[in-house]
């Protein structure tokens, strides 16, 4: 199973070069994430119902090609690295352009965290199952904690 979300650039979008600001990268790829999760049922009330909600621990971005204004742009989601009960996970994002240009690609690891608490936590049972529906890179890693 592959995910990928079409995305528009916007003037505001751009920089004084007329390139993609670099900001806007890492907001793709959290649109990306959190589309994903919410077609999935992973929806914000359910995360603030439960108490719980995504920390990231790292982003990184590797800019390839710069995108500019008119480039067909769309971003992927894959899971590479996930604990056996979710609690940490790592996702790789590909932002390719005009279908054929791989312009960057972004990784994040992240955890769960009890908006309550503060504190990191495993989350309920039914992360499970998004977990499992997510597209995975060829290197994906399950690893035990």
């Amino acid at each position: 199973m592959d995910y990928s979300k079409k995305v528009e650039i916007r003037w505001s979008d751009l920089d004084p070069n007329f390139h993609m600001l670099h900001s806007k990268y890492y907001d793709l790829g959290a649109y990306c994430r959190m589309a994903f999760f919410v077609e999935q049922g992973l929806t914000p009330a359910f995360m603030a119902a439960h108490s719980f909600g995504p920390i990231l621990f790292r982003e990184e971005c590797i800019f390839k090609r710069e995108i500019r204004f008119g480039d067909d742009v769309s971003v992927n989601f894959k899971l590479s690295k996930a604990s056996s009960n979710f609690s940490r996970w790592s996702i790789v994002h590909e932002i390719w352009k005009n279908s054929d240009t791989l312009s960057a690609l972004i990784t994040i690891d992240a955890a769960w965290m009890d908006t309550q608490k503060r504190k990191l936590m495993i989350p309920p049972v039914e992360i499970g199952k998004v977990f499992e529906a997510a597209p995975r890179t060829a290197d994906f890693i399950l690893y035990t904690k």
